[in-house]
């Protein structure tokens, strides 16, 4: 059987050049109130009605730590096999944009709370090991909407509207060490890294990780080179928010690049910007030259100490990784793969393994689940 067009553009440019992948995922933790107010978070509020002073960035506003925010951000780090700071503090980032109305965002620069950890996931049965560069904490922007024109970009729009009531939620930033070694499956690795970081965030309920609503959404780095050479030239492809696009942006971008550097074609360091609808990317923004955002400690806040013996209580309290609980499917309780997959996709491992604890055989608990 001959292999779809696109299908076997990927698997030659493969053949061809070895690929680096680097994944950026930005993670809104579930927390009741912002990172530093008091204002509401729940999703789908009329627009601009939780916001304070605070989130606003009104002259005198103060702001304070959100504690939870902090300890979740630790419970993340721990899962993900990182090392915790034992001092780190907020900087201010600085940059002019509609959606940030204090002209600069509370972030973390050089000195994130998580570093050097790894995920391990699984892919067509072999175990691929993600190293984790950094896990820092710092609240999101607000909502911008562009309206009048075809694509909902900024570019054709007549006028833009912003929504600020998500503007200081708490937002967890998992950064990956570029991904080298994936061979003929740099999308299907990224996709499989997404979805176990997705089940071990859903596993710890510090987020409902709903990509269609932009609680979890991914920044996919990809570049190109021939065996032996030096890296090639990354491309950022923005904001993709499925498991599926996720797959097919590395996937896009693979073709993309391989077409060009067959071509002599020099690749462009910029942001790209994927569209579900087709399954391909658009450039966006020029990242040739680093943006200069002026990062200075945040002075209205002190920094941050976790206490060794509260981050030993909060690992010790650790719930079982995704990945045991599904092998335990497997193994103890006879599902396939697939099954126990399709359970951890739809969240709801624990309720089946509560089930069959309570006295339900594996394939009742199944069937319930089937419906």
């Amino acid at each position: 059987m001959t292999a779809p067009a696109g299908q076997a553009a990927y698997d030659a440019a493969l053949l061809e050049f070895e690929p680096v992948i680097g994944l950026e995922t930005h993670v809104e933790l579930g927390t009741a109130s912002k990172m530093f107010c008091g204002c509401d978070t729940t999703f789908g509020a009329e627009p601009n009605t939780h916001t304070c002073p605070v989130c606003l960035g009104l002259p005198g506003a103060l702001p304070v730590v959100n504690e939870t925010a902090i300890e979740s951000t630790i419970r993340i780090g721990l899962a993900l096999h990182c090392d915790i700071a034992t001092w780190c503090r907020f900087a201010r980032k600085n940059y002019f944009y509609p959606d940030m109305p204090k002209n600069f965002q509370t972030s973390q620069y050089d000195e994130p709370l998580c570093t050097d950890g790894y995920l391990d996931v699984l892919v067509d049965g072999d175990t691929v090991r993600i190293p984790i560069e950094r896990v820092h904490l710092e609240e999101d922007t607000g909502k911008s909407l562009h309206v009048g024109g075809s694509t909902g970009r900024i570019h054709g729009a007549t006028h833009s509207l912003v929504d600020y009531n998500r503007a200081g939620i708490p937002l967890v930033e998992i950064v990956t060490r570029p991904v080298v070694g994936t061979g003929h499956r740099p999308a299907e690795v990224a996709k499989a890294y997404v979805t176990e970081l997705r089940d071990v965030l859903r596993g710890l309920g510090v987020s409902d990780v709903r990509m269609e609503q932009g609680s979890m959404r991914c920044d996919v780095n990809v570049s190109l080179n021939r065996p032996g050479a030096e890296w090639g030239t990354r491309s950022e492809t923005k904001n993709v928010n499925s498991l599926r696009s996720v797959e097919r942006a590395v996937r896009s971008e693979v073709e993309r690049q391989a077409v060009r550097l067959r071509a002599g074609e020099r690749i462009v360091q910029e942001t790209r910007h994927f569209h579900e609808s087709t399954g391909q990317s658009t450039s966006g923004r020029s990242k040739e030259e680093a943006t200069d955002y002026r990062y200075f400690p945040e002075p209205d806040l002190v920094p941050i100490a976790p206490d060794p013996q509260w981050v030993a209580t909060l690992r010790a309290a650790l719930p079982e990784a995704p990945s045991v609980r599904r092998l335990a499917l497997v193994q103890e309780l006879g599902l396939s793969e697939n099954d126990s997959a399709a359970m951890a996709n739809a969240g709801v491992l624990d309720v089946v393994l509560a089930t069959v604890a309570g006295g339900a055989s594996a394939a009742e608990a199944r069937n319930w689940w089937l419906g």
